[in-house]
């Protein structure tokens, strides 16, 4: 059940905001490190999670049988992307969590691949982030475990 504190926008942002967190103790030091850091895993959360709702529509339409993605929070308030059938019967369920954990972590630290676009973003310029932050979301582990996702969630 969507409850009015639980729009997308604030499941995204609160996800973002713990992976965040997580990047500030594992890339930064300084105040200006966990702004970047901030920056980078409110990137991280909206981009992966924008990216993987409508393709979950539209591999679903064309495989012929569409699936509605959207995103609700579960429990404890924690953002899940949900899919549902055209006549609005639950298909399969994924927290934000576990897809934020299995595309940039490998047990408790970030893959190496990803460690070292975010930690080559926490330097220069903003636009420098946004480089580092756009090849950490095209490299092999993201792209790998948004696949991995992508096909259970359409298995579900």
């Amino acid at each position: 059940m969507l409850l009015p504190d639980h729009d997308p926008q604030s499941l995204l942002h609160a996800e973002g905001e713990r992976l965040a967190r997580r990047l500030a103790q594992v890339l930064g030091g300084g105040e200006a490190d966990v702004r970047r850091a901030h920056l980078l895993g409110l990137s991280l959360a909206t981009n992966l999670v924008g990216a993987l709702l409508p393709t979950i529509e539209q591999v679903s339409r064309h495989a012929g049988r569409p699936l509605h993605a959207h995103l609700v929070a579960d429990e404890r308030g924690r953002a899940i992307v949900e899919t549902v059938t055209p006549d609005g019967a639950l298909r399969a369920r994924l927290p934000v969590d576990d897809l934020l954990e299995e595309a940039l972590f490998v047990g408790q630290r970030l893959h190496p691949a990803v460690f070292g676009h975010l930690a080559g973003g926490m330097t220069g310029s903003e636009h420098h982030a946004a480089r580092a932050l756009a090849a950490c979301l095209k490299s092999a582990p993201v792209l790998d475990a948004l696949r991995r996702q992508l096909t259970a969630l359409l298995k579900g």
